[in-house]
């Protein structure tokens, strides 16, 4: 996939998720989100962050962090997820048009928005579907990503099967699912183990225990 295709993707996803927040009560607001220790607002808060940053921005808080890439991300999504609801949604909807990036492959931003969202609208058990092709880009993004999720590692020797795309990857016993479910196992969230079956799935339950 191109990276103009890649941005359109990633434009519209931003788009769907500032739509999907303004629907959101001040109670929802506050709910733990999928990111351990982050309410929803301090998750999209940190969409947001991932939105605006640049390549500059990023390297700055690496360096105020002492390079500590987990402590950059949880001091940035503190800050933005105090901010108004209101001002969080207008920052997110005025990144979707916008081609600003961090130093990462544009693939990267897409991913960012699909899996966070998923974070905030699983838990509060909301429909909120995806552009397939997001997804599968998702799929593509993770199969062989290390840092900063680890999903090489966690699918080692395991046959991933989207059940509502047409995507494979991988050798081994079978772990068949949802595409976004796989998504999110790939990306370390134990919850989407709820839609997958299959004979690998014992494996990867106690890889993500």
């Amino acid at each position: 996939m191109d990276d103009a295709t890649t941005w359109k993707l990633i434009h519209g996803e931003r788009a769907a998720t500032a739509d999907m927040l303004a629907t959101l009560t001040p109670d929802q607001w506050s709910q733990p989100s999928l990111c351990s220790g982050w309410t929803v607002q301090m998750t999209a808060g940190h969409i947001v962050q991932g939105a605006e940053q640049t390549t500059g921005s990023f390297m700055s808080g690496m360096l105020s962090s002492g390079f500590r890439f987990n402590a950059m991300m949880d001091r940035q999504a503190r800050t933005l997820g105090a901010l108004p609801t209101t001002e969080i949604i207008e920052r997110l909807s005025a990144r979707t048009t916008t081609t600003n990036k961090a130093p990462a492959p544009v693939a990267t931003m897409l991913g960012e928005v699909v899996t966070h969202t998923e974070d905030i609208t699983r838990p509060l058990g909301l429909d909120h579907r995806p552009q397939p092709d997001a997804v599968v880009a998702c799929l593509d993004l993770y199969k062989k990503a290390n840092f900063p999720v680890g999903a090489k590692k966690r699918i080692a020797g395991l046959h991933l099967k989207a059940t509502d795309v047409d995507w494979t990857y991988g050798d081994g016993p079978e772990v068949s699912g949802p595409a976004l479910s796989l998504v999110m196992i790939m990306t370390g969230r134990a919850a989407g183990l709820d839609g997958v079956e299959g004979a690998g799935v014992a494996d990867l339950r106690s890889r993500m225990a």
